[in-house]
């Protein structure tokens, strides 16, 4: 049969029915990314219509490359944690720390470091990679973003608001928004517990159907909507952000060498590091590894990964990359690219979920006030998608586990990593400290050639960038 041969069912004791069974697992374990990536680039002005294409189109086709060429059970979409830091480092404001590059030159900076990403996967580089950056910096980025994620969470359900004298305070918590979002935080937690496939698209479900319910019952009460139904039935269109990357592209390289090399350098340090160490961990937890504890066509599936950014740049999304949830299919007997494939079929398919967008993504305009906060500006709350990111955030911390907190010289700068990454609000910032401790106390304790040259490069670059690139 074709696609036992294909696939190469029979070798990997596996079925054309677990292999379907596992793609729609782990499209209902990702599919939350449909409805979060526009609501969280539409914060820096894109068009939530043509990211929701983009995630679907770009997520789909490199679902299909990973499948039909590398034949692993991986699905690809957006990261989180990759979104955060193209909508709110590189696309914000410089007097909060960002780079402030319109979301047009943020495409085109991720687009630069895709076709990087590229070109050291076909020279087959990921070994010297991996060797060159520290481990401990690698995972501290990652529950760093983690927090920082969550935080905005706890932001949008109301949760956690702005103080001027202690900067943030525990909200008034008794107001329709935050026990909204408290609502749903608890829901999908309990879903989760109890391992329910789709646990988060199903709690955002009921979450969104629960806040409309009280909004036509109390809204009249309260002066705005919890959760507002679309009456918009028409496909989503790529139009508003398809190719605007090359329109940028000159603007960016005119904003001069130190914002540009950082932020290329930090999106294709995030996509390397994200795609590299998910597949090697999806590839243990499907006992695909070979007796070196090499993943099978490992250049095929990063070469799927750097294609699928590089498209997703063209079409208007940020970094798209190997997703963990894929361990979610994989537990059910996914195998083989058959089950990325029909990950992929069914992203397509959620082009005709459009109209839940904005149901999902309702934007609550609100007095800082009603929410317990001070002065008298507006804030924006997503009671549906908060929840989402407060339990994203808990999926990141562990990474600290495998610090290696014994080793003070290792655990300062993981710990300056992450905090620095908080009180900053800058995912850059935290790199930067990462990398530059640990170039510092290296050569301070005699191991200076426990550092690979480009850590002290790169904390030679942030430096200059500190002393003479940085904006604000």
């Amino acid at each position: 049969m074709f696609i036992n041969n294909y696939f190469k069912l029979s070798d990997r004791d596996t079925t054309i029915g677990q292999e379907i069974t596992g793609g729609i697992t782990t499209f209902l374990a990702l599919s939350y990314i449909i409805f979060v990536q526009p609501t969280v680039l539409s914060s820096c002005g894109m068009d939530p219509s043509a990211v929701m294409f983009a995630t679907c189109v770009c997520s789909a086709a490199a679902c299909f490359i990973m499948g039909l060429w590398a034949n692993l059970p991986v699905a690809l979409a957006p990261a989180m944690g990759h979104n955060f830091f193209f909508a709110f480092t590189v696309c914000g404001a410089t007097t909060m720390g960002g780079f402030g590059l319109s979301w047009q030159e943020a495409l085109a900076a991720n687009f630069i470091a895709g076709m990087l990403f590229l070109l050291l996967s076909s020279l087959g580089l990921r070994g010297a990679i991996m060797r060159a950056i520290p481990q401990n910096i690698t995972y501290a980025i990652a529950a760093g973003i983690g927090l920082l994620i969550a935080l905005v969470g706890l932001e949008w359900a109301g949760i956690i608001v702005r103080h001027p004298v202690v900067y943030v305070k525990l909200g008034s918590l008794l107001n329709p928004i935050s026990l909204l979002s408290i609502f749903g935080l608890l829901l999908i937690a309990a879903l989760l517990s109890l391992h329910f496939r789709g646990a988060i698209l199903v709690g955002m479900a009921i979450t969104a159907a629960v806040g409309y319910i009280a909004t036509k019952w109390l809204g009249g009460n309260w002066g705005y909507e919890l959760v507002s139904a679309s009456t918009n039935t028409a496909l989503p269109h790529v139009s508003a952000t398809f190719g605007k990357l090359f329109e940028a592209l000159p603007k960016l390289i005119g904003r001069g060498g130190a914002t540009v090399v950082l932020v290329v350098f930090i999106f294709l340090l995030l996509d390397v590091f994200d795609t590299i160490g998910t597949l090697i961990g999806l590839g243990r937890r499907a006992n695909l590894l070979d007796n070196q504890g090499q993943l099978p066509n490992a250049r095929r599936a990063m070469l799927a990964d750097a294609g699928g950014t590089v498209l997703g740049a063209i079409f208007g999304s940020s970094t798209i990359t190997s997703y963990v949830e894929s361990g979610a299919g994989i537990a059910v007997g996914a195998r083989t690219g058959l089950a990325a494939v029909t990950t992929g079929v069914l992203m397509l398919l959620s082009l005709l979920l459009y109209p839940f967008l904005q149901i999902f993504g309702t934007a609550v305009e609100i007095p800082a006030a009603m929410l317990g906060g001070f002065g008298d500006q507006t804030v924006t709350c997503y009671p549906v998608v908060a929840p989402v990111l407060i339990i994203v955030g808990c999926y990141m911390l562990p990474m600290v586990r495998y610090i290696e907190w014994d080793d003070f010289s290792q655990a300062l700068p993981a710990f300056l990593t992450i905090v620095v990454m908080q009180f900053s609000m800058s995912i850059t910032d935290g790199i930067a400290w990462g990398f530059i401790s640990t170039a510092v106390l290296s050569v301070l304790t005699g191991k200076s050639r426990r550092c690979s040259p480009a850590v002290y490069i790169c904390s030679l670059l942030f430096i200059l960038y500190y002393l003479f690139g940085r904006p604000g």
